[in-house]
C-alpha cells in the first residue's frame, strides 16, 4: 500500500467514525420524542349498553401538546371479545363535528380493525400529529352489530355522540346523533414529548370526577390546574392525567352506589404505571366516611384510624417509586340529602372522623404536600358546610367557582424543576 492510498483510507475511516457518532447523537436527541406521557385519562369504573352497529365520537381535553398521538381502550367490563372496525381521531369543531382536514384513521399493530379479548385493553399505532395544550380531541370509534356490554367511564362531563348505522368515524358531524354523558372504551390520550414532560395523577372520588362542574366546559379543578400550568412556561411540559371515579373509596371496592375498586386496589394501574407519572394527587376519603353511615353494614363503618392507614400506604407505595403525593383534605359535606331514612350520608359521627383524619393530613406530614380543600370550600360560619358560594347545590361536589377555588389552592411550585419535597401548600 503506498502512502497517499493510506492517507485515503485514513481519511475515509476518520469521516466514517465522525458521522457515525453525529448520527449516534442524532439518535440520542430524536429518542426524547420518544417520551410517552398522558394528556388526557378516564377510568373503566363500570359496564355500559352495547353499541350495535353504531358511531360513537367522543371529545376529550388535552391537557399537553406533542409531536405523536395514539389511544387506549378497554374492554374491562366486557362479557366476551369486542370489535372494533375502525377508529379514527381528528380536531374537534362543535357539537359532533370535526375540523374538516384533521381527520386520521388510527390502526392497531398495523390493522385497522380491533378485536380486545374480555378484560383486556389495546394501545394504537402511534400516529404523527402535532396536538397542541387544552386542545379538542374527537375520538370516534364504529362498532358492529356483534358487540356485548360496552366498558365506561361513568361520569364523563365530556358529550358523546352516537349514530346508529353504518361506520361513520370519518365524517364531519354526526347528524341527529344521541348524545350521552358517559367515555366509552377510551381510557388514555397519549402524547410524545421531551425527556422534561411529566404527568400529575389526579385520583379520587366524584369531587375529583368534576362532579358538580359544567359539562363541556373543562371546568373541574383538575382541568383548572392543567390551564394554570400552562400560563407558567416553566410548567408547560406538566400534564394531568385525571383518574377521579365518583364515588370511589380508599379502602372497599365497589357496592351500590359506590364504584370502582378501591384506591389500594386501583392505584397501581391508575396512578403508578401512568406513563410518565412524576406526582399525584390523593383527592379521596369522604366516601370511606360516608358509606358508614350510608350503608349501615359492618363492613362499611371503619374508622378514621383506617383510613388514615390506608392513605399511609398510599403514600409509602408512591415513595418506593419515587413520585411524590400531594394529599388534600376531606371537605365538608354536612346537609347532603341522597340516602334517606336510618342510615343518611352525613352524620356527626362521620363529621369526628372527617376531622380526625384532616387533622393527621394537616400535622402528620405524610404527603410531600398538602393541598386544604376543606379550608377552601368550608363555610367559616359552618365548618361541616360548604361555603354557598361554592355549592352546586347537592352541599357535596362544588360548582365551578369550587372547583376553580380548589385549582387555585395548589401551590405549583412542587411541580417546578427547583420544587423539594414537603412542600407546603396553601
Amino acid at each position: 500500500m503506498n502512502r497517499s492510498t493510506f492517507i485515503h483510507r485514513a481519511v475515509v475511516m476518520m469521516f466514517g467514525l465522525m458521522f457515525g457518532l453525529i448520527g449516534a447523537i442524532t439518535l440520542c436527541w430524536s429518542s426524547t420524542d420518544n417520551h410517552w406521557v398522558v394528556t388526557w385519562s378516564a377510568v373503566a369504573d363500570q359496564a355500559g349498553p352495547a353499541l350495535r352497529g353504531a358511531t360513537i365520537r367522543q371529545v376529550v381535553h388535552t391537557s399537553i401538546g406533542g409531536s405523536n398521538v395514539r389511544i387506549r381502550l378497554s374492554n374491562l367490563f366486557g362479557t366476551g371479545p369486542i370489535t372494533i372496525e375502525s377508529a379514527h381521531l381528528a380536531l374537534h369543531a362543535t357539537g359532533s363535528a370535526i375540523q374538516a382536514g384533521s381527520d386520521h384513521p388510527l390502526t392497531f399493530q398495523g390493522v385497522s380493525t380491533l378485536k380486545i379479548a374480555k378484560g383486556e385493553s389495546a394501545l394504537s399505532d402511534p400516529i404523527s400529529m402535532p396536538v397542541t395544550a387544552l386542545q379538542e380531541l374527537a375520538i370516534s370509534l364504529y362498532l358492529p352489530a356483534n358487540n356485548g356490554p360496552s366498558t365506561i367511564h361513568g361520569v364523563g362531563m365530556e358529550t358523546a355522540y352516537i349514530k346508529r348505522g353504518s361506520d361513520m368515524t370519518a365524517a364531519i358531524s354526526l347528524a341527529s346523533a344521541k348524545t350521552d354523558e358517559s367515555h366509552y372504551f377510551l381510557t388514555n390520550v397519549e402524547v410524545t414529548g421531551t425527556d422534561t414532560a411529566g404527568v400529575i395523577v389526579a385520583i379520587g372520588d366524584s369531587i375529583a370526577d368534576g362532579v358538580g362542574s359544567t359539562m363541556d366546559a373543562g371546568n373541574r379543578w383538575s382541568d383548572v390546574l392543567a390551564s394554570r400550568l400552562q400560563k407558567d412556561p416553566a410548567l408547560k411540559s406538566v400534564a394531568v392525567a385525571n383518574t377521579g371515579i365518583a364515588g370511589n373509596r380508599i379502602l372497599q371496592d365497589a357496592a351500590d352506589p359506590f364504584r370502582g375498586q378501591s384506591a389500594l386496589n386501583r392505584f397501581d394501574p391508575d396512578a403508578l404505571s401512568m406513563p410518565g407519572v412524576r406526582w399525584i394527587i390523593l383527592d379521596m376519603g369522604l366516601n370511606d366516611i360516608g358509606a358508614a353511615s350510608l350503608l349501615g353494614t359492618a363492613k362499611a363503618k371503619v374508622s378514621s384510624q383506617q383510613i388514615i392507614e390506608g392513605m399511609q400506604t398510599l403514600i409509602t407505595r408512591a415513595h418506593e417509586k419515587n413520585i411524590k403525593i400531594i394529599g388534600t383534605t376531606v371537605t365538608p359535606f354536612s346537609g347532603v340529602h341522597f340516602g334517606s331514612g336510618k342510615h343518611p350520608y352525613y352524620s356527626s359521627a362521620g363529621e369526628a372522623k372527617r376531622q380526625e383524619v384532616n387533622t393527621w393530613i394537616r400535622s402528620a406530614h405524610a404527603f410531600d404536600a398538602v393541598a386544604d380543600f376543606d379550608q377552601v370550600l368550608r363555610d367559616p360560619d359552618h365548618p361541616e358546610k360548604i361555603r354557598p358560594a361554592y355549592d352546586s347545590g347537592d352541599h357535596l361536589h362544588p360548582n365551578d367557582a369550587g372547583h376553580k377555588a380548589l385549582a387555585e389552592a395548589i401551590d405549583l411550585h412542587i411541580f417546578s424543576a427547583s420544587g423539594s419535597i414537603k412542600v407546603a401548600i396553601r
